[in-house]
């Protein structure tokens, strides 16, 4: 990719990329809030000043590595918002609901972005000077808000569905899949260098990513 498609690339990616990930982010707190652990607005963390939220190497480094190398999938993280279970009034069912918070978000901004995405593909031909830049912002806003919500949304703590599975789970195996957590980050990264984790989600996010950016209006 040269210079001019690298800067082209970000421009489309940026915003969506940052959306997607504080949010993401910001919902976890927020409910945990709501259930009774305050550990992340004490923290300064319930809020969207992306500063707050960005890790140098997840949010920055890790997504426009893989956009100068042409990878298929964008990933990225931030900085996790800090959850004390332990504070949460009902701590093992609760714990579900803190850790659903984060897809959930993510595909609620899919879906905010393909309505905006089905406007801009209306508008007539005299304003394409706006509907397309928005409209290609909208299709990255869905990709990387669906690549973030099936992602997490495996079972492997750290990730969401990871704790969304120890929260389910009965005492005995809940205590088992949660001892995992402390590799979990470097499963996770082994996976993504072997292409596995792009084997396992891709088809899932093209599939529904595709059917969101026909939904609005455009050929995928």
């Amino acid at each position: 990719m040269d210079i001019q498609g690298i800067i082209h690339g970000i421009s489309i990616w940026a915003l969506p990329v940052m959306l997607a990930i504080v949010l993401h982010e910001v919902a976890h707190g927020w409910v945990a809030d709501k259930l009774g652990d305050d550990t992340a607005r004490w923290m300064g963390r319930l809020t969207l000043n992306p500063l707050k939220h960005i890790d140098p190497v997840g949010t920055v480094l890790v997504p426009i590595m893989l956009l100068v190398f042409g990878s298929p999938i964008l990933f990225g993280y931030a900085k996790p918002v800090p959850v004390n279970f332990r504070k949460l009034r009902h701590p093992k069912r609760d714990m579900v609901w803190v850790a659903l918070a984060g897809p959930v978000t993510n595909i609620l901004l899919a879906l905010a972005s393909t309505a905006l995405l089905a406007l801009m593909t209306s508008l007539p031909a005299d304003m394409e000077w706006l509907a397309l830049p928005v409209a290609q912002m909208c299709q990255a806003s869905i990709l990387i808000n669906l690549v973030l919500c099936i992602f997490n949304l495996l079972p492997l703590p750290p990730l969401d569905g990871g704790r969304v599975a120890v929260g389910l789970l009965p005492g005995r195996f809940a205590y088992q899949l949660s001892r995992i957590e402390p590799y979990g980050f470097i499963i996770i990264v082994a996976l993504l260098f072997m292409g596995v984790l792009q084997d396992l989600i891709g088809p899932a996010v093209m599939g529904s990513a595709g059917w969101l950016i026909h939904l609005g209006g455009v050929n995928f």
